[in-house]
């Protein structure tokens, strides 16, 4: 899949859809949950789902705010229906999470942007104590209402809290690792972005591979398969370098009034819109962060073929330049460190 190129395919559906009221009928009924919907991710990655003719209902919960998001997203003239769901209120004789359930069940797709933003000098391991929690509480809803849906995590630091959603699921006895991932997709964004502007190359015509996780050193660009690039030692350095810390770019820049969140809604839309063609038959083949046998991690990000039941092959990392292949061995070690702070957490 090329990334860019389906963006642009996104964009220019959309303009085309507005002239028949932003909207077209989708092959298969689809259900998108978002949690989290009233964030700084949440609110433009549901009005990107909103605006998807993959997408028949969005379902969003958050803690405030959402029953407002839904109904401005339900103004907007598309095909799909949106609620808006709160935690249901604290009550005697106590009873279950209501507005979770109701956001939950029937789901097809559940993604994940709930948590604490990252701030100026905070690391993605800086937010773990608060977001695994949140992580952690979410997926066990899903377990329970939805247990058949492809979870698409962003919450950060996603090489932690993927494994945490994948220990609930298992604890639960509903563990299915084709419909678990986390999305590395601004990574992907990031790269290709970079590399076309350093290269006067279209965007929409580069395909960076982007493998390892998603934090620091331990995304890997492989910009040695990228047709027709040529870098200096310094100019490779640096590239790889900033897409490594690209979030900490946008932190800068946002001077403390946030991280990451219209570039990151646009990563998970075009990550959740690719999972749904995929379960309607389209051959479609992203970079995820899910379970693989690829390494000595658990969980490793690289190209995945998406099938109708998710996760359909993690498809063979190919050989790396020596300059990538050094940067493998350094990430790795912290890779699998952070991958077993998430499975402690959600067995403690």
């Amino acid at each position: 899949m090329l990334v860019n190129r389906l963006a642009s395919r996104a964009l220019n559906s959309a303009v085309r859809n507005g002239a028949r009221s932003f909207g077209s009928t989708p092959s298969a009924e689809a259900k998108v949950a978002v949690l989290g919907a009233a964030g700084g991710i949440g609110q433009p990655l549901s009005l990107l789902c909103k605006l998807s003719p993959e997408v028949t209902e969005l379902s969003c919960y958050d803690i405030v705010g959402t029953p407002g998001v839904a109904a401005d997203l339900s103004h907007i003239p598309t095909a799909s229906s949106t609620t808006g769901s709160l935690p249901s209120p604290v009550s005697w004789p106590p009873k279950g999470n209501g507005g979770l359930q109701e956001t939950l069940e029937g789901a097809d797709v559940v993604v994940i942007p709930a948590g604490v933003p990252r701030k100026p000098g905070m690391t993605r391991d800086d937010l773990f104590n608060t977001n695994a929690s949140i992580v952690k509480t979410l997926v066990e809803g899903c377990a329970e209402f939805c247990p058949d849906a492809m979870i698409a995590v962003i919450s950060n630091p996603v090489n932690s809290t993927v494994p945490i959603a994948a220990e609930v699921l298992k604890k639960a006895g509903v563990y299915n690792p084709k419909k678990l991932a986390g999305v590395t997709t601004l990574d992907v964004c990031r790269a290709n972005t970079f590399v076309a502007n350093s290269q006067g190359l279209d965007p929409k015509d580069v395909d960076v591979t982007v493998i390892g996780g998603h934090a620091g050193i331990t995304i890997l660009p492989l910009f040695s398969r990228v047709d027709g690039a040529k870098f200096s030692d310094a100019e490779l350095e640096a590239i790889t370098v900033r897409t490594q810390f690209g979030g900490d770019e946008v932190v800068a820049a946002k001077a403390g009034a946030g991280s990451a969140t219209l570039s990151m809604a646009y990563a998970g839309y075009l990550f959740t819109e690719n999972v749904l063609k995929a379960m309607r038959g389209e051959y479609i083949t992203q970079c995820a962060f899910v379970e693989s046998d690829l390494t000595d991690a658990k969980y490793f990000a690289s190209p995945v073929k998406f099938g109708k039941d998710g996760v359909e092959e993690v498809l063979p990392l190919g050989d790396l330049s020596p300059y990538e292949k050094q940067w493998f061995d350094k990430m790795m070690p912290e890779l699998q460190k952070q991958i077993q702070k998430g499975v402690d957490f959600a067995s403690s």
